[in-house]
């Protein structure tokens, strides 16, 4: 089975003079896999994703997308790809409607195509009287579901979703978590971000943990967790990232609130 990702020595430092925030990332992702990357804030998650979608190319090492190298085909493989930010700005302005004519018409998409299948997702996700509502209108949830329905509405190869699941009802994130699985089987090839451990841990079929800018874990949850003792992903990713002292820090957070003897 080709990959339809392989990142081969991935270097980046956003000053020439400063340290790498990625050391060398190698890795080969491949069709229907759901991958769970995960990593403390400032691990390289975010640049590795940005220089996946063309947003930063200043990068040493070699990115290759459905066997295009990213930095000769610029714009050709981003038609297979599908983005939600961890923070988007819409034009509140426009309804949802048109915010998906616009998208749509970025792809090429055929109008009328796209008509039927914008009402029918937002039927779905249970927001079809507000199709026509202005984005301003829309509540979080409301928001975050219409960036979802942007994302896959031409139906792309390749998906990168950072921290999706924010605002969305318990009702909606189990939706959201079949849809994934339902995209997978369907060979499409997800790339998910999130400090939801719980929610990686149980969608994901692979995970990388990313800390300091090296890949330092990279398997399914039972490859992770063996040989140790923890229970849970958060366990292991705490493990794997050297952060143990979150019961210390809570505790002295909580002295201080109280105006208790702190000792830190």
């Amino acid at each position: 089975m080709e990959s339809v990702i392989e990142i081969k020595d991935l270097k980046m430092r956003y000053d020439t003079a400063g340290d790498y925030v990625l050391k060398g990332i190698d890795l080969n992702i491949f069709p229907g896999q759901i991958i769970g990357y995960i990593g403390p804030n400032g691990a390289g998650k975010s640049t590795t994703v940005k220089i996946m979608l063309g947003m930063i190319d200043t990068y040493e090492g070699a990115v290759k997308i459905l066997g295009k190298d990213i930095k000769e085909e610029s714009v050709a493989y981003k038609r297979h790809i599908g983005y939600v930010p961890e923070v988007a700005t819409l034009y509140d302005s426009l309804s949802g409607a048109e915010y998906l004519q616009f998208i749509g018409e970025l792809y090429q998409m055929d109008p009328e195509t796209l008509t039927q299948k914008a009402e029918a997702l937002f039927d779905l996700f249970g927001i079809k009287t507000a199709y026509y509502n202005r984005i301003s209108s829309y509540s979080k949830g409301m928001k975050q579901k219409l960036l979802i329905i942007s994302s896959l509405i031409h139906n792309p190869d390749i998906l990168f979703f950072d921290e999706p699941i924010s605002g969305l009802d318990a009702n909606s994130v189990m939706v959201f978590k079949e849809i994934l699985r339902k995209l997978a089987e369907k060979g499409k090839t997800i790339f998910y971000s999130s400090h939801i451990m719980e929610v990686v841990e149980k969608i994901s079929d692979r995970i990388i943990v990313l800390n300091d800018g090296v890949v330092v874990a990279d398997g399914n949850f039972e490859t992770l967790s063996q040989n140790r003792k923890d229970h849970s992903l958060q366990e292991i990713f705490n493990q794997l990232t050297g952060f143990d002292t979150h019961a210390q820090i809570a505790e002295s957070f909580v002295r201080t609130l109280m105006d208790e003897e702190v000792t830190v």
